[in-house]
């Protein structure tokens, strides 16, 4: 974790990458099966967000990746969540599906943070929510 970031939720999934060759999804690191402890950090000093999982295993990361404004995230399943970007199509296989909400909400409100033109106002009337939010977790 970066200095001024906080995360926003934890939840525990696989993640995979679609192999469009043998049209199946895949580990997103060969090998790498099993579950990561998944975050989404928000950094508040510019307003950033990204996702970062780290396997639970061995510690090892295996996705750190800045959400963009405009992004399409895709619920396909109640455990399994999607998103793409110009190079991959990337899954969240979760654990459960209270892990998957939980994660689905924070997904969506930074998206909703991003995609708001305002959005220093935004942010402050957002923070008491996002607080509140960040409580129920624990």
């Amino acid at each position: 974790m970066m200095t001024g970031e906080q995360s926003i939720c934890q939840a525990r999934a696989s993640v995979m990458v679609y192999d469009d060759s043998s049209k199946k999804w895949v580990p997103i690191k060969p090998g790498q099966q099993g579950f990561s402890r998944i975050n989404i950090y928000h950094n508040t000093a510019n307003n950033t967000f990204r996702v970062v999982g780290v396997k639970l295993q061995d510690q090892q990361v295996v996705i750190n990746y800045s959400i963009v404004k405009g992004l399409k995230y895709n619920q396909a399943t109640p455990t399994f969540h999607q998103w793409r970007d110009a190079r991959q199509v990337y899954g969240l296989n979760f654990a459960s599906k209270e892990e998957a909400t939980t994660f689905s909400n924070a997904m969506l409100f930074a998206l909703n943070v991003l995609s708001t033109q305002d959005g220093e106002c935004f942010l402050s009337h957002s923070l008491f929510n996002h607080s509140r939010f960040a409580q129920s977790l624990q």
